[in-house]
């Protein structure tokens, strides 16, 4: 009777083979092709640029791949090493890490320069669903307790070095998966009662003079439009005159004339909007919204609490990156220093998120189908 069954099982599909989801692996590419288009334009035609960023896609890529290939019990069994180690790495930053640009978040390798905060984004979301489902869900306020404290070492680590914009990305994945685990609404009302006070005291003792002034320039950038105001003036100026069609490629005064700072990392979004117009800007919103929706597809479908609430804490934790980009340009909120996910220039948050698809692409292709 079994020989039976095995005769008529049904043959693994590529994707199961080689463990790749290939409906997300198309929005994925679709996005590094918008990505060189626009950072061509925002580099001043330089090629030099465009092929960095190609190997960064293509190192991307492979990380996406090698990632995908470890089924969710895998990360499940190595989730606490995993986390004691990124927070290692991290008390190591802060002791003897290299310092750049006014900040000390890399360690020196010596032939390369490794930024454990990326990790953790990953890692962090591993560590909450991991201990979250080990008892019976809905989390219970015990579990929510130590889950938060979990949640709050790394951050407070990141933080310090200083880098507010990556500890709320760090904060954000494991914040997703305590929501996702079932909290009562009971649980969420008083942490966000007691998020109130907790700002006031992040603002009078925690908060760096240069974080301040951000927050007081995104309330009113005028105040000084020379000097911490400038960035957002020019970055909405570049947005509102791309209008519905946009000025066409390469012809972005804002971005050609050099008036938009950081136009290929952070202010990548303005460029497009100046360049393509409401049209481009719709356009490749649908392709984030398409990405979303199949990791959220993929979450919804996992066969065990675990992976669902690993793959769905990745996913909105993709879209703080495009809410806190989007937003922040558009001056909406702080200028926190947060690229536009898969489509500014840089490799290391690319390098980070890509490997967050393989892992949802893992769950999806690792999954035990009754054949």
């Amino acid at each position: 009777m079994n020989d039976n069954k095995a005769s008529f099982a049904k043959p693994q599909s590529l994707s199961e083979k080689i463990h790749i989801d290939f409906p997300l692996l198309a929005g994925l590419l679709a996005l590094m092709c918008i990505s060189l288009i626009v950072i061509y334009s925002a580099s001043g035609e330089n090629m030099a640029m465009v092929k960095h960023q190609v190997i960064r896609m293509a190192a991307s890529i492979v990380a996406m791949v090698i990632a995908a290939q470890f089924p969710p019990t895998f990360l499940r069994r190595w989730a606490v090493p995993l986390y004691l180690v990124g927070i290692g790495l991290l008390v190591a930053t802060l002791l003897f890490g290299h310092v750049g640009k006014g900040a000390q978040r890399w360690i020196d390798f010596g032939f390369a320069k490794f930024q454990p905060s990326e990790a953790m984004k990953l890692i962090l979301p591993i560590m909450i669903a991991n201990y979250i489902t080990r008892y019976a869900l809905p989390a219970k306020l015990k579990h929510v307790i130590i889950s938060t404290i979990l949640i709050g070492i790394p951050v407070f680590l990141i933080y310090k070095q200083p880098d507010l914009g990556t500890s709320i990305l760090v904060g954000s994945s494991g914040i997703f998966a305590l929501f996702l685990a079932g909290m009562s609404w009971r649980i969420i009302g008083s942490l966000v009662i007691a998020a109130i006070p907790f700002s006031f005291m992040m603002w009078s003792f925690f908060l760096h003079d240069y974080q301040k002034r951000r927050v007081l320039t995104f309330l009113n950038p005028e105040l000084d439009p020379l000097g911490n105001g400038y960035h957002i003036i020019q970055s909405k100026i570049a947005i509102g005159s791309g209008g519905l069609e946009g000025k066409g490629w390469l012809n972005g005064t804002q971005s050609q004339l050099e008036f938009l700072p950081e136009r290929h990392t952070d202010f990548i979004f303005s460029v497009l909007s100046e360049e393509f117009g409401l049209f481009g800007v719709v356009a490749l919103l649908c392709v984030y919204l398409f990405i979303m929706a199949r990791c959220l597809f993929i979450a919804n479908n996992a066969q065990e609490p675990f992976s669902k609430i690993l793959a769905g804490a990745i996913t909105l934790t993709f879209f703080v990156y495009l809410f806190v980009n989007i937003g922040m340009v558009s001056g909406l909120l702080p200028v926190v220093g947060v690229p536009l996910p898969l489509v500014s220039y840089g490799g290391t948050s690319m390098i980070t998120l890509m490997s967050g698809f393989g892992i949802i692409m893992a769950i999806q292709t690792h999954r035990k189908f009754n054949r």
